[in-house]
């Protein structure tokens, strides 16, 4: 079985719904220009617009289809998470959503969805967790920032929400936010190209030296985009608290935790990080439907002279696992 689990999903249903019931999220605007829409979050700038792609589900079949992937795992869109939102709104705004997140696909076997959660207040983000687990959610996706465009993901308020997902063995696909901060990034298309892998570093970076990752080891935690700078820099980031005496976390114990998609596009980063992690630690990712994703995902797999094990262990072994994909 090939398994895609790095997809993202904004159902149609969602934003029909949402037309409706708007008045429920006052913090919320939805802007509607014929077939465009876009979202605004308490009082911020519009996110982009809602491509066609990320809200229908037959281009996305039959783009499957083309690629030979019998199952994707289908998160939210980042920028339609709503960390922004004041807490009990986004605790609200994160049930809504997921209540289409699984509407949306439960009609299609092939279509796996993953929960939100409102990462802006830990305790909220703990207990919708586990309302989405028991609702049959495989995991959930979180963003790198949980206040939106700020914050870190070690801040003691997501203690709770740590200790929920570690405790309830919750499976947790970290991706990077839109906005990363720096000016620097905002032209030659960089906030796409380094942008995403900087701030995956930085936040990840952050649960490593915390110690995040081994105190809270019920979890699987998974990074997008092949980790982003962090497989590289792990050797800096080891040698940082030889420098520091010890003072944070190993780093090095806490890396061993993770696992990666194969949105790299290069198939030496790919044999790279597998000899850094193993294979079983990697698993197939596109980034559908965003022109940065990769269109032909397997060719990757295809072109790293990897052995029929390893092959199998990246195509859908490990995802079936841990995103509990049956067929």
């Amino acid at each position: 079985m090939i398994i895609d689990t790095h997809a993202h999903f904004t159902p149609q249903s969602m934003l029909q719904a949402l037309k409706r019931e708007i008045s429920q999220f006052p913090s919320v605007e939805l802007l509607v220009d014929d077939d465009t829409y876009k979202l605004g979050f308490a009082g911020g700038k519009l996110t982009r617009p809602i491509s066609r792609k990320l809200r229908e589900v037959d281009q996305r079949l039959d783009w499957m289809r083309d690629q030979c992937i019998d199952a994707q795992i289908n998160g939210g869109w980042l920028d339609s998470f709503g960390y922004e939102l004041p807490a009990e709104e986004g605790a609200a705004w994160s049930r809504f959503l997921n209540e289409f997140l699984m509407s949306g696909t439960e009609r299609h076997k092939a279509l796996i969805p993953l929960a939100t959660v409102p990462l802006q207040n830990g305790k909220l983000s703990a207990k919708v967790l586990e309302e989405a687990l028991k609702a049959g959610f495989t995991g959930v996706m979180i963003g790198t920032q949980p206040h939106g465009t700020s914050g870190n993901l070690d801040d003691p308020d997501l203690d709770p929400f740590w200790e929920a997902a570690s405790s309830l063995k919750a499976t947790l696909y970290l991706h990077p936010m839109f906005g990363c901060g720096d000016p620097r990034l905002l032209d030659y298309g960089m906030m796409n190209a380094i942008g995403r892998g900087i701030d995956t570093s930085i936040a990840i970076s952050r649960l490593l030296f915390s110690g995040h990752l081994l105190k809270y080891s019920g979890m699987t935690f998974v990074l997008s985009h092949g980790g982003g700078a962090l497989p590289y820099l792990l050797g800096r980031l080891a040698r940082n608290v030889e420098l520091l005496g010890h003072e944070y976390a190993d780093p090095v114990l806490g890396f061993k935790t993770l696992y990666f998609d194969t949105v790299l596009f290069d198939p030496e980063a790919l044999n790279f990080l597998k000899n850094l992690v193993g294979a079983e630690k990697i698993m197939l990712g596109s980034d559908y439907p965003f022109p940065i994703g990769d269109p032909h995902p397997l060719k990757i797999i295809q072109n790293a002279g990897l052995s029929e094990t390893e092959t199998n262990l990246i195509l859908g072994d490990t995802a079936a696992k841990k995103f509990k994909v049956k067929f």
